[in-house]
């Protein structure tokens, strides 16, 4: 992991799959989608446990530089001086197929139509939408 020495400012950030470690370095601010909105983690920051939804991880500053991540779904853990990001799916924007998340958008589409009145699949085909739109957006270098 990281080294990170103390009072420098810097948080430790790792982002993890369960198939690789896409990430292990440093960051002056981490910016990451929640189930809820978008959070901002800085150094110092008050202990926090929260569920990701779909959109880019941001690294600003530290021995990251600035990146981007694509995430959907898992969890981020936020301490003083440590982001550690667990993510059903990670890829960075240059490894997103667009014309697969294209499918994956229509698939998504087709669900929502074929919903109706049960709940469940309304928020299955909305998740999917959700994940298809913020694919596309990272690959474009137009997420929010």
């Amino acid at each position: 992991m990281a080294e990170n020495t103390s009072n420098s400012g810097l948080l430790m950030v790792r982002l993890v799959t369960p198939d690789r470690v896409l990430l292990d370095a440093t960051a002056e601010a981490v910016e990451l989608p929640s189930r809820s909105g978008y959070l901002e983690a800085l150094y110092g920051a008050a202990p926090l446990l929260a569920e990701l939804g779909a959109g880019e991880v941001r690294l600003h500053g530290g021995t990251s530089g600035d990146q981007k991540f694509f995430v959907a779904w898992g969890f981020v853990e936020v301490l003083p001086e440590r982001v550690t990001i667990l993510a059903e799916t990670a890829l960075h924007p240059n490894e997103i197929n667009v014309a697969e998340a294209q499918t994956e958008l229509q698939e998504g589409e087709k669900l929502w139509q074929e919903a109706g009145d049960d709940g469940e699949k309304y928020d299955e085909a909305n998740a999917v939408t959700r994940q298809a739109e913020e694919k596309i957006a990272s690959a474009e270098g137009k997420s929010t």
